[in-house]
């Protein structure tokens, strides 16, 4: 498998933020993945770095990317996809088959395993919808097989136990006018959310019980507020969109502002959705 050291993360990750790697793996199978885990047990795992802040100083440590677990398959109405699959692809691929399920991942820069592991989803849609069952490693027991991810809003069971989404199996249904609804999807999305031509990582911070995180930062004025070269987006308040070569100091810097904001004006802690590596992190 492809191993590498003093990689250099920056152009990887969708905020275009990151240091040198001291060493990264590449398994190009899940036998690999394994092997490559109980080598370097404490190694940081990666999908697409779509969600993640990588600090500027870079990691001094063993890190394994997912990326090229990118195998898709389709048996009938039955997907099975590598975690690296990228969620644009996924759906573009079924949708040619007329299947439909997975129309939300076409504006979704991340990969299956992110996406399974925080059951993601836009549009009326999510994961847990169409999941079957998902190839996990666990740490205790290794390789297992498990159709119960115990989903939730932006979470499952993967999140409470350290398991590592390998593999995801969806059932999907034969459906007219799959395109057609990627189309909405995607034109929904621009007018929301920054595209990546912006660098952004998506939603900065979960939404609060009852309540919603980039309403709450809308009311405390805090779009178009900027720290060193990032700032938050001037169209939706819960998007950091790094304009002028930020760091992950600047992200956090200005991560620490917002949340200090809505602290003061409404007594609600939030918490971020996305991951970080690296010394720098809220």
């Amino acid at each position: 498998m492809l191993v590498e050291t003093d990689f250099d993360i920056k152009k990887f990750t969708s905020f275009k933020i990151g240091g040198k790697i001291a060493k990264m793996i590449f398994p190009e199978t899940v036998d690999e993945f394994v092997q490559a885990l109980k080598e370097n047990s404490k190694a940081f795992v990666i999908g697409n770095l779509s969600n993640t802040l990588v600090s500027s100083n870079g990691y001094d440590g063993v890190v394994i990317s997912t990326s090229k677990l990118n195998e898709i398959k389709i048996d009938g109405t039955r997907v099975i996809a590598g975690a690296g699959v990228k969620g644009p692809k996924l759906s573009q691929t079924v949708a040619e088959k007329g299947l439909s399920g997975l129309e939300f991942m076409i504006g979704f820069p991340g990969s299956v395993g992110g996406e399974v592991y925080m059951n993601a989803g836009a549009n009326g849609q999510c994961v847990a919808d169409a999941f079957k069952s998902a190839k996990i490693y666990c740490p205790d027991k290794g390789l297992i097989t498990l159709t119960d991810l115990e989903f939730g809003y932006r979470t499952s069971i993967c999140q409470k136990k350290d398991y590592i989404v390998l593999e995801a199996e969806f059932e999907l249904t034969p459906k007219d006018g799959v395109k057609e609804k990627m189309d909405e999807n995607l034109a929904f999305r621009k007018s929301h959310q920054p595209s990546l031509a912006l660098p952004n990582c998506g939603s900065i911070f979960k939404n609060p019980d009852g309540n919603s995180a980039g309403k709450l930062l809308d009311e405390c004025g805090v779009k178009g507020l900027e720290v060193g070269g990032v700032k938050v987006w001037e169209k939706h308040a819960n998007f950091i969109v790094n304009h002028n070569e930020g760091t992950s100091d600047d992200v956090i810097n200005l991560m620490r502002e917002m949340q200090r904001r809505v602290k003061e004006k409404f007594n609600i802690e939030l918490k971020p959705e996305i991951r970080f590596l690296g010394e720098d992190r809220l």
